[in-house]
């Protein structure tokens, strides 16, 4: 995904309708974000989403109803979904960790500084993940939702998809490297990195850079 032209497009989904107006106060006088909408539930998320086609959903994963994990799954099912950011209390979530997998571009805890919030859905909006690898490690040291051998071997076999230089490219994703950091690695020109993430995206039916680490991660366990 490339960064959008004009503001960037936002829905804030929380229950809470103090969260949303605090976020919305200060998202809502940044030049270059604008909130389309607002939802106090999953439910209303996929309408919304058809109707005001954000580039960001700012997502709280707990909430009554739907809550943020299903809805973050519905949408990342949709043809061109936008990307999703969780918002979370807890840094060693399991719910958090399933929201990865299931394509979130990241997440962000609440009491997050105004300034890193914008910066971080400006680099969402871009295509670069928020998760930085220190935290994923976290969230797989002390999250246990089973199956961990199970998805060991996936992962391996679906690596095992990849050439070389695409294996070497995907170690260095997993490592939290962005892709000017990779090609300086690898000797490589950022557009040929951003072809190899392309291109291991599509290999591997994966949907972001995210996933990307957490297969690595999971091939290593």
């Amino acid at each position: 995904m490339t960064t959008p032209e004009g503001p960037i497009r936002l829905l804030i989904v929380d229950d809470d309708a103090m969260v949303r107006a605090g976020l919305s106060m200060i998202l809502g006088a940044v030049a270059d974000i604008e909130i389309v909408a607002e939802a106090g539930d999953g439910a209303e998320v996929p309408p919304l989403v058809a109707a005001h086609r954000p580039d960001v959903v700012l997502m709280d994963i707990r909430m009554p109803g739907i809550d943020g994990l299903t809805a973050t799954e519905t949408l990342r099912r949709t043809s061109a979904p936008p990307e999703v950011v969780v918002l979370t209390t807890f840094h060693a979530d399991a719910q958090v960790l399933r929201a990865l997998r299931a394509g979130a571009a990241g997440f962000l805890l609440k009491d997050i500084a105004p300034g890193d919030l914008v910066r971080a859905i400006r680099r969402v909006a871009g295509g670069e993940p928020i998760l930085s690898p220190a935290v994923t490690r976290q969230l797989i040291a002390h999250v246990s939702d089973g199956g961990a051998d199970d998805r060991a071997q996936r992962a391996r076999r679906l690596l095992a998809r990849l050439s070389e230089r695409e294996r070497e490219v995907a170690m260095a994703v997993g490592r939290g490297r962005s892709n000017a950091e990779i090609g300086q690695e690898l000797f490589m020109s950022v557009p040929t990195v951003k072809a190899h993430v392309s291109g291991i995206l599509t290999k591997l039916d994966l949907n972001n850079r995210v996933q990307v680490a957490l297969l690595v991660y999971d091939a290593a366990s």
